[in-house]
């Protein structure tokens, strides 16, 4: 796939790419150190060892890396080198983490205001990590666009940007990232994405705005729950823990599908959880996600808004008895169904409600915005 990702840019007229690369061991003793193996056939690499702490308190693992905490810091090695030792994982070279990060000027640059997340650097990104059942390996891109407020869609990509997405494979999904200009950006306020990282909010108005109105409705949950009439008197977390061992729900999807399709939301699965989506008049998204667990057989609802710059969320409780931001057991299919009308009336009282208000402070959001499809 690295030799693949090096041709698309190749082809597409875009010259030799840049590479970015961590080869890194263990954190815990006990393992083979795929670091030492790769000295003993490449010495000349030794300036790009390193273990550095990558953040004040957290303990960095020995790696070969051209980052900024290595001496070799954005110096380049022959790529022969790279593709040998990616060639090797992770029979001769068990590294713990693979990480290739191809880049051209075409996809952009963020300067001052990058994060700190990999996937959010422009670029195309190729990691392989260890797990317990196995290699965990992922290929994303991210690329720069200039966005009018006032469109309606996005512009497309450059040609040469373009043809490299192609020849990576078929886009499964996407994920759009505000992000901020410097005068936004000074203002350091936080926003977590659809992925996880956190960016510097590109509307600090706005994230500022809904900040007293989350607040607010955290104080009020209990109030918004009586209000939402909920149809089904479930026990307690660890009442219905005890009644639900060893039950389990099957086919979960259907059931969300029949309460929230007529309310206007799309029902998406993912690993481990479900994604219920909306879009309002004022183009705002708005979520329901829900935890559901990997392995185990318990249900961890989110509700939130997103908008350009900011996110509002409420941890949901699925019974009055619930404890608000905890997992609650869900065996039976019977008590999935219970748990999902639940979850309707609550979120119907707080379209009713919550949405407007968010939408009250922030004002619209651009058509072409779409946190994550």
């Amino acid at each position: 796939m690295a030799n693949r990702v090096r041709d698309a840019f190749l082809q597409a007229g875009l010259r030799e790419p840049s590479v970015r690369f961590n080869f890194g061991d263990a954190l815990v003793p006990g393992f083979v150190s795929s670091v030492d193996r790769v000295l003993e056939r490449y010495p000349e690499l030794e300036r790009f060892v390193t273990d550095a702490e990558p953040m004040p308190g957290i303990r960095g693992a020995r790696r070969i890396s051209n980052g900024p905490l290595s001496a070799g810091a954005g110096e380049s090695v022959p790529y022969e080198i790279l593709q040998a030792i990616a060639a090797g994982v992770p029979r001769s070279f068990p590294f713990h983490s693979v990480l290739f990060h191809f880049v051209a000027q075409a996809f952009g640059t963020l300067g001052p205001v990058a994060p700190r997340s990999a996937e959010l650097l422009p670029g195309v990104l190729l990691s392989d990590s260890w797990w317990v059942n196995g290699r965990v390996r992922s290929l994303s891109a991210c690329t720069l666009v200039d966005a009018e407020p006032s469109a309606k869609r996005l512009p497309p990509l450059p040609q040469a940007v373009s043809a490299v997405l192609a020849a990576c494979g078929t886009l499964k999904r996407t994920v759009q990232a505000p992000v901020p200009d410097e005068a936004a950006a000074a203002h350091a306020i936080p926003v977590r994405l659809p992925t996880g990282a956190r960016m510097a909010s590109a509307n600090p108005a706005a994230a500022q705005a809904v900040k007293p109105v989350v607040l607010d409705y955290r104080a009020r949950l209990a109030e918004m729950v009586k209000r939402g009439h909920l149809p089904h008197d479930l026990p307690s977390a660890g009442e219905a823990l005890q009644a639900m061992l060893g039950l389990t729900a099957g086919p979960r999807k259907p059931a969300l599908e029949r309460v929230f399709n007529p309310m206007g939301y799309s029902c998406q699965g993912g690993s481990g959880s479900f994604t219920l989506r909306r879009r309002t008049a004022a183009n705002l998204t708005v979520e329901l996600y829900i935890d559901v667990g990997t392995w185990s057989h318990f249900v961890l609802p989110v509700f939130r808004v997103l908008g350009v710059g900011f996110k509002a969320s409420l941890m949901l409780p699925v019974t009055e008895r619930a404890v608000v931001g905890s997992q609650y057991a869900v065996g039976s299919a019977e008590q999935w169904q219970k748990v999902v009308d639940n979850l309707g009336a609550l979120v119907k009282e707080l379209d009713r409600t919550f949405v407007p208000d968010i939408e009250r402070v922030v004002g619209p959001t651009p058509e072409w915005y779409r946190p994550e499809s």
